[in-house]
């Protein structure tokens, strides 16, 4: 089963991107938030994540939050103790 992932972010401007990804077993959230990743390498300056639609329902929250968790996990990871 494929989905259709559309992400609205700012960057120096705002930019939507879209594509369709089949799931594989995975959570649509995961698969946005890997497409959001993708994205996020290949832009040489910060940006912020505005709106997720996944099959045209918002899954922004659940994206925020993995996105959250990943960088919890990296701060966690350097800590001597």
């Amino acid at each position: 089963m494929n989905v259709t992932i559309e992400i609205h972010y700012k960057a120096d401007s705002r930019i939507m991107q879209r594509a369709s990804f089949p799931l594989r077993g995975r959570k649509v959230e995961v698969v946005a938030f890997q497409f959001w990743k993708d994205i996020k390498k290949e832009l040489p300056y910060n940006s912020e994540l505005e709106e997720v639609l996944a099959a045209n329902e918002d899954i922004t929250e659940q994206v925020k939050d993995l996105e959250r968790q990943e960088l919890l996990n990296i701060m966690n990871d350097d800590l001597p103790f």
